[in-house]
């Protein structure tokens, strides 16, 4: 709002808080030189003048502001020294707060003293309220009082720190509902009532755990019980806004709480866990699905649950606690994944149609971690980005000041557990765990903030931990002064309960008498389970869906149907201008299908996603180039070269049935890998894609791969159909661009838990991401790892004519054609898998006249499961063969030949022996010189196809 405006209406509008003290500095500059300041400004401060006293809600008058221009420069001083206070009480009440509920040191107040300030309190009595919180309650009637009471707000049990947030609509927003106490809850009697009784069903259900079941782990939730009520509240408020489902994501402290309390997990489950006594036949309680368990298992405070809930006058709700390894934040990204796909609507062909409201996530994190931890980092940046923001989630730090046996200053280099998330601009409460009414009054701005401004929330939760890190730990080992304050000091349950009975709200024994009925209700739930322990040992195998593997489906497409979709994708806006050469590219896929014509990999790709499209399967793709694809393969995405607009074919053709996203992911594995999966397990219907920049990349997100992708569904039955695709072969561009690191996946192979395949051929890609997509909602599913290729993308080796996409299907083993006619001349079988095996035929087609009878090559396209079978039948046609070979571009200790050696020894023929042909044993994929790739190269082709004398 310019000066001019101001004067025509009311001087002092848009001008007070921090504002005006930013004006009244300029007013004083202005009084000693004028020409310091701005023309609109001069004109303003010439007709300043005394504005109208201010009247409160009871009609009476406060003091008039006194800057205007017959003000003393006393007065000035005064004024403006107060506004520096009330924003250095605004910016920095934190580091004066009362947050900790064990350390009461509070040793930054003399930040707020007066005399900082060169004021007195006679002098601030003279400070009208306006000029220092405008937002102040009617019994304020000075600047005195106006800044005793910012010292209430912001120096209290909870403390605020929005300085970071750069747009000011939001920062005066949150600083209005701080200093109007609009976010307090008004807590009837019987909702205080109910509060206490959560606490205490926390409380006593932690402390039966850890009288009857003595030294076993739990990780107590204990100092910071309020968790799940400030949970529960969250939870309610958000689903009586609409929201339909709820997503948790959560490390080990406190998730047997939670899941008890906020989830319904049935108490006598826990316990029968405790006891070593699965019971599988328990029924949940009211709401409760529990978990669909996989057969491996894991350990108790692993597990997650469903629960549905119905809140009055709403619709039903899910509330979900994602399962979580022990790798803490690592789920932080998966549950954001959930909250995205469950908001968006898939079943229509453009751009998945997304509503915010739809889910909400809820993120908590350790206070060592959040700091520690990149993936927090990773996943915050996801917050606000096109492809992955979910409209706000609200994280909260369960904050115990430990990390196993690490005290925050050997563990962070930032005051505040919270600090990484300023730079995300991220609103920061800090919330005595020890103060019940303080945490829901958190929770409820936390909601506010995110159905009004649709960004991240976090609360940094306060407290203590009441018992080592597992409970088989003794704190007092590394700790000992912390732990003799913390065995002293009460819980939360009895704060509370004496403050309900101080204030009237219960009578003095009612906090006793809640705890004894809490542990006689405790005991019986634990009797039952006792009595009735099962001595069975559960069997740990797969069930047979998984055994028997993917069940067989049809991938072809009728010729007429490429064609038609083929002309649709090429088929632009008239208006639509692509850069020019890209177009003269992609215009030449209109003659694909004419006779000894071949469709290359790129083609491949967009036509099998387009047919996948049109069977009604939504679609999404991400990674770091995904849109043009990083070898410029792709272009799914086309930019007008005249005014930047863009236009996806797959979008808007006219057969498609679902839904496509791609995205450009940003430069992270870990979090978008997480994030996808997540995406996938939630909304299993969709085809989910995640694209490495260079396969290798992959191993920036190896906790995702090896704790969630390869082993969720035998942990915890969590079905995933997730595809990876890893560009991958030796071209000579050095250790970090050659391999995928194929052999991590096949470490990590068993139990049918994936697939992993190295295709050679345009048409086995488009058969095996269809075949994917047709058994995305079977119980066989399972995720897919493709080593894609890089320079073989524009080989016509690879390209495939029309008829093995119109008749074809994947083939686990692809024999070269031309060879092992004569089968009684056959001595050498090579086995190969990917660009090795195209080295080889480019090799041998160069060689055309020689004799390679001798010779047979079966190419080895689905890694695993180990296609046994086939390439059994293969030897068996051979009766004189000698020797069977495996030849790869990757070092000997790499790449497949670890996995297949036993594989191909327990199926070769009597009499036949079995070799390596590759690079040897190195610690690096690759070489660095380009040179020495290519003699290396060479070498093993030349070996490969050398006969033995």
């Amino acid at each position: 709002m310019s000066s001019k405006e101001h004067k025509v209406d009311e001087p002092w509008q848009g001008f007070h808080g921090p504002n005006l003290g930013v004006a009244i500095e300029l007013y004083e500059e202005y009084s000693s030189n004028p020409e310091a300041v701005d023309e609109d400004l001069r004109e303003l401060f010439d007709v300043w003048g005394p504005p109208p006293a201010s009247v409160d809600e009871q009609g009476s008058k406060r003091a008039a502001s006194p800057v205007f221009s017959a003000a003393s420069p006393d007065m000035i001083r005064k004024c403006v020294n107060a506004v520096k206070l009330a924003d250095m009480i605004r910016r920095k009440g934190h580091l004066a707060s009362d947050v900790n509920p064990i350390i009461k040191d509070r040793k930054n107040s003399q930040l707020l003293e007066l005399s900082r300030y060169d004021l007195t309190e006679e002098d601030l009595k003279e400070v009208p309220v306006d000029l220092l919180c405008s937002d102040a309650p009617a019994h304020v009637k000075d600047g005195l009082a106006a800044i005793q009471y910012l010292r209430e707000v912001y120096t209290k049990t909870i403390a605020f720190e929005f300085n970071h947030v750069q747009d000011m609509d939001e920062r005066q927003w949150l600083i209005k509902m701080v200093e109007s106490g609009m976010y307090l809850p008004n807590l009837t009697k019987q909702q205080q009532v109910n509060l206490l009784k959560r606490l205490t069903q926390v409380e006593g259900f932690e402390k039966f755990i850890h009288r009857t079941f003595v030294g076993q782990k739990r990780f107590s939730i204990e100092g910071l019980d309020v968790l799940v009520p400030m949970l529960d509240e969250a939870v309610r408020g958000v689903v009586h806004e609409g929201t339909e489902h709820v997503l948790i994501g959560m490390a080990h402290r406190g998730r047997l709480s939670v899941l008890t309390h906020t989830l319904g997990k049935p108490y006598k489950k826990v316990f029968s866990e405790f006891l070593h006594a699965p019971n599988k036949d328990l029924v949940p309680s009211e709401g409760s699905t529990g978990i669909n368990e996989g057969w491996t298992g894991d350990v108790k405070y692993h597990l997650g649950a469903d629960r549905q809930i119905r809140e009055e006058n709403t619709a039903e709700a899910t509330v979900t606690l994602a399962n979580n390894p022990s790798h803490l934040e690592f789920v932080s990204p998966i549950v954001e994944g959930y909250a995205r796909a469950a908001q968006e609507d898939r079943t229509a062909k453009g751009f998945p149609q997304q509503d915010v409201s739809k889910a909400y996530s809820i993120l908590i994190h350790g206070d060592a971690a959040f700091p520690g931890q990149g993936v927090v980092t990773e996943t915050l940046n996801l917050s606000r980005l096109r492809g992955y923001q979910t409209g706000g989630s609200l994280h909260i730090i369960a904050n115990n000041n430990i990390g196993f046996t690490t005290e925050t200053h050997d563990s962070r280099s930032t005051t505040y557990a919270s600090d990484p998330a300023k730079g995300f601009e991220i609103p920061i409460l800090h919330v005595n765990a020890d103060d019940p009414e303080a945490c829901m009054a958190a929770i409820h701005l936390a909601i506010q903030y995110r159905k009004r401004f649709k960004k991240d929330f976090l609360i940094d939760l306060v407290g203590y931990r009441r018992f080592g890190h597992n409970e088989m730990d003794e704190p007092a080992v590394t700790q000992p002064g912390l732990y003799d304050i913390i065995r002293k000091h009460p819980t939360v349950r009895e704060i509370y309960a004496k403050q309900l009975s101080t204030g009237g709200v219960v009578e003095e024994t009612y906090g006793d008498q809640l705890d004894r009925e809490t542990q006689e209700y405790l005991q019986s739930q634990y009797d039952e389970v006792a009595a009735n322990k099962s001595n069975k040992v559960l069997e740990l195998v797969p069930p047979d869906f998984v055994v028997n593997g993917l069940p067989k489906v049809k991938t072809s497409v009728p010729l007429e149907t490429l064609k038609e979709i083929n002309q649709q994708l090429l088929d632009w806006p008239e208006d639509f201008s692509a850069n020019e050469k890209l177009e003269k590219i992609l215009k030449r896929r209109l003659s694909a299908f004419e006779e000894n014509n071949k469709v290359d990999w790129g083609l491949a790709e967009t036509l099998a996603f387009a047919t996948i499209l049109h069977d009604g399967t939504p679609i999404r793709l991400t990674g770091q180039d995904s849109e043009r694809g990083t070898f410029a393969h792709r272009h799914l995405v086309l930019h007008d070269r005249t005014n930047d607009s863009i236009f996806t074919p797959l979008q808007s053709f006219e057969k498609a049935n679902a839904s496509f996203a791609v995205h450009n992911s940003p430069l992270s594995e870990m979090a978008v890998v997480g994030f996808e999966y997540g995406y996938n397990v939630q909304a299993p219907e969709t085809l989910v894609l995640w694209e490495a920049q260079f396969g290798d990349f992959a191993n920036g997100a190896q906790v995702m791969f090896d704790q969630w992708i390869s082993a969720g569904r035998a942990k915890w039955g969590q079905k995933s159909g997730l595809v990876v695709l890893l560009p991958h072969g030796y071209e000579g561009q050095g250790p970090e661009h050659s391999s995928g690191r194929v052999e991590r996946f096949l470490v990590l192979a068993a139990e049918n838990n994936w697939t992993i395949a190295n295709c050679t051929s345009a048409a086995q890609y488009f058969h095996i991401l269809r075949r994917q997509a047709k058994i995305l909602e079977k119980d066989a599913v399972r995720p897919l790892i493709i080593m894609t290729p890089k320079s073989l993308l524009r080989n016509q080796m690879v390209a495939s004519t029309h008829d093995a996409f119109t008749e074809g299907e994947f083939q686990p083993v692809l024999e070269q054609e031309g060879l092992g006619q004569d089968t009684d001349k056959v001595e050498r079988i090579i086995l190969c898998s990917g660009k090795v095996a195209i080295d080889i035929a480019d090799k041998m087609q160069k060689s055309k006249d020689q004799d390679w009878s001798w010779l047979h090559i079966a190419r080895v396209e689905e890694l695993y499961p180990f296609p046994k079978r086939p390439i059994r039948s293969i030897f068996a046609r051979y009766s004189n063969l000698k020797e069977i070979v495996w030849v790869q571009e990757e070092p000997k200790n790499m790449g497949a030949w670890p996995f297949m050696e036993s594989r191909i020894r327990e199926i070769t023929p009597e009499g036949a022996t079995v070799s390596y042909i590759g690079r040897t044993h190195r610690s690096s994929p690759a070489e660095g010189d380009p040179t020495a790739h290519k003699k290396e190269q060479e070498r093993i082709v030349t070996e490969s196809l050398t006969r033995k004398q």
